[in-house]
């Protein structure tokens, strides 16, 4: 069981062993102390124990079963990944889904009990074969959604707290996460970039928050189509297979219509450079990505698949710089935001009204409304105090 829980981890015995604090002794190595434990060779202690469930992010009571649980439900894997993947990384993802699916679990059960399980008519309502422009209509009618509203906002980030707050209304819970609660956890979009759990009671939709806040919309439409579609399952970068292709053509048509698209032209021996100026004018002014209007170039034939890749690069480029640079303003800056407010706004409205709701009726403790929306149970009254979620 310790070796199971040390391997889905993706730790070696050499850093799991430092992680938990095994020093060397007795003439043995860390890793050989920490692999003699494995072997049975040696108890472990209590706290050891603790140690190790923490670090390999896994419930204490689990290193005691005699065999390893079955393997937290991903869903599908709508990924096509550019590489492979560390196995450290893959162990957060999982870690991330299991927390995710625990969540949602206590939200639906809690949901059943109270008599407010009501099937949500949308989930699983629509398939690929009607084609995008009906699963569009149905979306945008079911939402309410406004494209002048949408655009209206000063920032793509207000634009978002739009769309999520007509997502939320309609029954949907939606997370930014991108990590298991440090930045030494963090899981690059290109692994994943957002889950969709399309139960009828209770739909989760995850963002991951380490993308930029421009895509942050798209991300969430995408999922949304998962959800219309009834396909629980993870989403990356990159839009290799025909399910994923028509989830992007869903999200980017709700936000960019066709005739605008046409809007945009380039001669054959336009360089890089210039197409990047042209499509950033025309992404700001509408509050979407410049991936995005990048993506439905491609996929209209504006720009052939190599100069796409050209651009995708250079954006790719720039964004890792902003968000280098961010990081950096974030450190000269004296305090930061209110660590409250930036848990509400990333668990959303939604859920932690839910949670108070339920805490307040007496339908859940502090200790599993505190599971629901990840903090530690004497944190929940000032989360509940520090107001509706908004743009962070």
């Amino acid at each position: 069981m310790l070796t199971w829980a040390r391997d889905t981890a993706g730790l070696s015995l050499e850093d799991a062993a430092r992680k938990i604090g095994l020093t060397d002794a007795r003439g043995l190595s860390g890793a050989q102390r920490l692999k003699a434990i494995e072997d049975g060779e040696t108890d472990p202690s209590r706290p050891l124990l603790v140690r190790m469930a923490q670090q390999y992010r896994r419930p204490l009571i689990s290193l005691y079963l005699s065999t390893p649980p079955a393997q937290g439900d991903r869903g599908q894997d709508f990924r096509t990944l550019p590489g492979p993947v560390p196995a450290e990384t893959s162990a957060f993802l999982d870690a991330l889904i299991r927390d995710i699916n625990a969540r949602q679990g206590i939200v639906r059960s809690t949901l059943e009990l109270e008599d407010e399980a009501i099937p949500l008519r949308f989930v699983g309502s629509s398939k690929i074969s009607e084609g995008v422009p009906t699963v569009v209509s149905r979306i945008r009618e079911r939402l309410n959604f406004s494209i002048e509203a949408y655009r209206n906002f000063r920032t793509p980030e207000e634009a978002f707290a739009y769309l999520r707050k007509l997502v939320e209304g309609a029954g949907i819970f939606v997370l930014l996460v991108g990590n298991l609660g440090s930045h030494h956890s963090s899981i690059d979009v290109d692994v994943f970039r957002g889950f969709a759990l399309a139960d009828k009671i209770a739909p989760f939709v995850v963002i991951n928050d380490q993308d930029a806040t421009t895509a942050w919309s798209f991300t969430l439409l995408h999922e949304i189509a998962h959800i219309w579609l009834g396909q629980t399952g993870i989403s990356g970068s990159y839009a290799g297979i025909e399910l994923e292709k028509f989830c992007s053509d869903v999200a980017s048509q709700m936000l960019l219509a066709q005739d605008e698209l046409n809007l945009l032209t380039f001669s054959r021996g336009s360089s890089v450079d210039a197409i990047l100026t042209e499509i950033s004018t025309f992404a700001r002014a509408r509050n979407v990505s410049q991936s995005l209007v990048a993506y439905r170039l491609l996929r209209n034939g504006t720009l052939t698949e190599q100069v796409w890749r050209g651009v995708s690069s250079n954006l790719r480029q720039m964004w890792v710089q902003s968000r280098s640079d961010q990081r950096a303003r974030a450190r000269e800056r004296e305090g930061g935001p209110n660590y409250y407010i930036v848990r509400r706004h990333r668990l959303g409205n939604a859920l932690v009204t839910f949670a108070e709701r339920m805490v307040r009726d007496g339908a859940l403790t502090h200790t599993k409304a505190a599971k629901v929306l990840g903090v530690k149970a004497t944190n929940l009254e000032t989360l509940f105090a520090s107001g509706p979620a908004g743009s962070v």
